[in-house]
């Protein structure tokens, strides 16, 4: 960058000779004015007129130049308004929106402005999309990106806008109903919906292909706030279910059904929605990609030291773990598994299977030095909500293990977006009230009938909901 001090330029002596020129040549003129006007009657007042005239003239001349001024702006010029970019219906996009550090434009999360993701129905008609964009500009709002989602009768048109602080969202429907828009549905956004569709489809799209357990997490990410369900084409009785889907899937209104690549069917629900042909064609494209895939867990291993100097081995495990898995179970007491299934203990077993499947979710396993597994730590997708269960051998409990693998299970579980984690528990189950505790999380606590609820808040947007319910405890 160039200094102040080298971008002047270079002072020279006939300048200084033509000022004083300059100067002489004024006072010269200015004596004899004087002379002249001075001896006359109303000599003085003229001068006095003369000299207010002047002052007027130059006062006027400084005021003008500063208006018309080309130079550059100064560091403290105003912030072009929110809504200029949306004039004329032509927005911003999404690359320019990100780019908040230097270009003037302001950001997501500064005083002033809010996000927002608005959803609408137009008609399929020229002119439509142009009185939508007119009605936004008129409210002095920000069109970052725009999706459409053709329909049989119609155009779903998907918004993400930045509009002034001051602006409601119920103003804003009833301005875009007026416009001309149907089924109007908007939602505060973050600053993370600035990255565009493609980007984020091919991001999602990457971790499936890691992680067959990124499959639910994905269409969720993908289709916004929904609930997934996979329900298994067998029961963990043995039992058929009747679970199934053609390979095309099913899409009905708020709720579309895919075949499950590992049996079953995965069932998607937004009550408050309905899901558009674009939306069921990308998340058929995802489910897909997972079953040409076929099954896969990261192998990734951590050794870790307990405090007594044994090394032990915390990965991730799949149903490839069953046959160690129902070793350790044989190995437990009833005591401990009883605390753990919160039944009958003689049909753990049949449990093992389900919860090994990464497409219920992710489990960890931590073995020995000699490959001995010890210990299971289950991190499961129900609903909306996310479950924690630990199972840990009885020659290996009090030493840490269920602490380690209950922080890595919560953060995964905020890896993954879940605002809260809870465990099911028996009340005399100490232990496990402990992990929780030490996780030094915001915790809610239910109890019915010796059976205890400990819910976790992982972020300020999950503290605000109500607790989890009781029938999770039934269950």
């Amino acid at each position: 960058m160039t200094s102040a001090k080298s971008a002047r330029r270079p002072h020279h002596w006939r300048q200084d000779l033509i000022e004083l020129a300059a100067l002489f040549t004024a006072v010269a003129v200015a004596d004899a004015i004087a002379n002249l006007i001075g001896h006359q009657p109303d000599g003085p007042y003229l001068l006095m007129a003369s000299a207010v005239a002047l002052v007027a003239t130059a006062a006027f001349h400084t005021w003008w130049a500063r208006r018309h001024s080309h130079a550059p702006p100064s560091d403290e010029a105003d912030v072009a308004p929110a809504g200029a970019g949306a004039a004329g219906g032509t927005g911003t996009s999404a690359g320019e929106a990100e780019g908040t550090g230097e270009g003037g434009v302001v950001g997501a999360g500064e005083t002033g402005t809010t996000l927002w993701r608005m959803r609408t129905t137009v008609l399929d008609a020229p002119g439509s999309l142009a009185a939508l964009c007119t009605a936004l500009a008129g409210l002095r709002v920000d069109i970052l990106t725009l999706q459409t989602h053709p329909l049989a009768q119609g155009t779903v048109d998907e918004f993400l806008l930045r509009a002034p602080a001051s602006l409601q969202a119920q103003e804003l429907s009833r301005k875009i109903a007026t416009a001309g828009g149907a089924s109007t549905w908007i939602e505060r956004a973050d600053a993370h919906d600035l990255v565009d569709t493609p980007t984020r489809v091919l991001s999602l799209a990457t971790r499936t292909a890691l992680d067959a357990a990124e499959l639910p997490l994905a269409l969720r990410q993908l289709l916004g706030r929904c609930t997934i369900h996979s329900l298994p084409a067998v029961s963990v009785t043995g039992r058929a279910t009747g679970q199934s889907a053609p390979v095309e899937g099913v899409l009905e209104e708020t709720v579309m059904r895919l075949r499950d690549p590992s049996g079953g069917v995965i069932s998607v629900e937004r009550p408050y929605l309905p899901f558009t042909p674009t939306e069921f064609a990308r998340a058929r494209a995802l489910v897909e990609l997972d079953a040409r895939l076929g099954p896969r867990v990261p192998r990734s291993e951590d050794v870790l030291t307990l405090p007594e100097g044994n090394e032990i081995t915390v990965r991730r495990a799949d149903q490839g773990d069953l046959t160690a898995a129902r070793a350790m179970h044989d190995r437990c007491s009833q005591d401990t598994l009883g605390l753990r299934y919160h039944g009958p203990v003689a049909d753990a077993d049949r449990y093992l299977d389900h919860l090994l499947s990464p497409r219920f979710g992710r489990t960890l396993a931590v073995q020995t030095a000699s490959g001995r597994l010890v210990a299971l730590g289950h991190l499961l997708w129900d609903g909306d909500e996310t479950e924690v269960a630990l199972l840990v051998e009885d020659d290996w409990q009090r030493r840490g293990i269920g602490s380690e693998l209950l922080r890595r299970l919560v953060a995964l579980a905020e890896e993954a977006g879940c605002d809260s984690v809870y465990a099911v528990t028996q009340s005399r189950n100490t232990g496990m009230v402990a992990a929780m505790r030490a996780l030094e999380l915001p915790l809610d606590y239910q109890i019915e009938e010796g059976t205890l609820v400990i819910t976790a808040r992982l972020s300020s947007e999950g503290a605000a909901r109500p607790s989890a319910p009781t029938e999770r405890a039934r269950r």
